[in-house]
C-alpha cells in the first residue's frame, strides 16, 4: 500500500526536535496495536514500513494445513488459495490486512499513538537537557500567566514553570520580560511543565555569588549557610582555609561592587556576608550584622537559646524590621537568639 506520510514525519521532526526514527517507530507500534483488532485470532502482526519510499504492509504469516488447529498460525487450503493460487499444504503464506482496512486504521489509530510517542520523546529530551542543569541559572522569556498566578517562561523553546511563590516580594512581571532564575526541580513526567525555577530559593543567591565571586567559583571560598527573606534580607555565612584570602571581602568586592550587583538583581534585597564560625557565640555575634552586639551568652545549651546584649542605639538594628534581622540570624546559626538592651 502506498502512503504519503514522509513529509509529515519530517515536519514533525523539525518542529518538535524529535528524531525521525522515533516517529516511525511510533507509527509502526500504532499500526500493530490497531491491526491486532482485525487479526482476531491472536496472530503475530508484521509491519513493513518504508515511509521515505511510501511503502506500507501489515501482514501475518500462516502455514497452510489440511485441518487447521491453531487459527493464529494456520490456514486451510481453500482459504489460502483465495490469497495465493499456488498455495499448498505445508507451505507458508503471507496474509495481508486489506488496503481499505489498513487505510482506515492508519488514519485513526496512528494519530493518537504518534502524538503520545512524540510527546514522550519530547519529555525525555527535556529531562536529559535540564537534569544536568539543576541548580544552575537560566534566563527565559515570560510567555503567559496561569489562572493561579504562576508564570510560564520559555527557555530554549521549552515551557518552564515559574511559580508565583518563587518570585521576590513586590516583583512584577509582564509578558515578554526576560527573567533570570535558578532551576530547582526537573521532573520526569508528562503532566505539565517538567522544569521549575525560582528567584526566592537560597540556591539562586548562592549561584549569583558564585558567578560574581571567582574565589567561590574556584573553591577558595565556601558558602556554608544561606538564609533569606526573599526580596528583603539575606544572610550568607562564608569560610576559607586560605589565610591570604578575606572571605567576606571577596564576596563584597571593591567598594561593594560585587554584592551591589547581586542586590540589584534581587530587587534591592539587603545581603549580609558574615564569616562562619563553629563557636555559636562568635557566630551569633557576626550573624546579627549589621548590628553590633556587645556580648552574647548561652541561656540554655539543651534548648539552644542565646542572649545577645546590645546598646540602646543598636537595639532596633539588631531586631530588624518586623524582627527580620534576629529571625534570620537565628535560622542561620541554628540557635534561638534573644535580644536584650544593655
Amino acid at each position: 500500500m502506498k502512503v504519503n506520510v514522509w513529509n509529515t514525519i519530517l515536519q514533525l521532526s523539525k518542529e518538535r526536535g524529535v528524531e525521525t526514527d522515533v516517529i516511525v517507530s511510533a507509527i509502526e507500534e500504532s499500526l500493530r496495536v490497531a491491526s491486532s483488532k482485525h487479526f482476531t485470532n491472536g496472530e503475530k502482526v508484521n509491519i513493513f514500513f518504508r515511509p521515505e519510499k511510501g511503502e506500507l504492509r501489515v501482514y501475518t504469516l500462516k502455514e497452510v494445513a489440511k485441518t487447521p488447529k491453531d487459527p493464529a498460525t494456520e490456514i486451510s487450503l481453500n482459504e489460502a488459495k483465495k490469497i495465493d493460487a499456488e498455495a499448498a499444504i505445508g507451505k507458508e503464506i503471507e496474509v495481508d490486512l486489506s488496503a481499505d482496512t489498513l487505510g482506515r486504521i492508519a488514519a485513526q489509530a496512528a494519530k493518537k499513538v504518534i502524538f503520545q510517542k512524540v510527546r514522550d520523546a519530547e519529555q525525555e529530551k527535556i529531562y536529559e537537557s535540564f537534569a544536568p542543569r539543576l541548580g544552575e541559572i537560566v534566563t527565559g522569556v515570560l510567555r503567559r500567566f496561569e489562572s493561579n498566578m504562576n508564570m510560564i517562561l520559555e527557555v530554549n523553546k521549552t515551557d518552564v514553570l515559574f511559580p508565583y511563590l518563587e518570585k521576590l516580594k513586590d516583583e512584577e512581571f509582564a509578558r515578554g520580560d526576560r527573567v533570570k532564575a535558578v532551576v530547582i526541580q526537573v521532573r520526569k513526567d508528562n503532566k505539565g511543565p517538567q522544569v521549575v525555577v525560582s528567584r526566592a530559593n537560597p540556591k539562586f543567591l548562592a549561584k549569583l555569588l558564585e558567578l560574581e565571586t571567582p574565589e567561590i567559583a574556584n573553591g577558595d571560598v565556601e558558602i556554608k549557610e544561606i538564609v533569606r527573606q526573599p526580596g528583603e534580607r539575606a544572610k550568607v555565612a562564608v569560610l576559607t582555609t586560605d589565610k591570604d584570602i578575606d572571605a567576606v571581602g571577596a564576596c563584597i568586592g571593591v567598594k561593594g561592587n560585587r554584592i551591589s550587583a547581586i542586590s540589584k538583581e534581587l530587587a534591592g534585597e539587603k545581603i549580609d556576608i558574615i564569616e562562619w564560625a563553629d563557636n555559636p557565640l562568635i557566630y551569633a555575634k557576626a550573624a546579627l550584622s549589621p548590628a553590633k552586639a556587645d556580648k552574647v551568652i548561652i541561656l540554655s545549651k539543651n534548648e539552644k537559646i542565646l542572649q545577645a546584649i546590645v546598646s540602646k542605639d543598636q537595639l532596633s538594628l539588631a531586631i530588624g524590621k518586623k524582627g527580620t534581622n534576629v529571625r534570620l540570624a537565628s535560622r542561620l546559626i541554628g540557635w534561638k537568639i534573644e535580644i536584650k538592651e544593655e
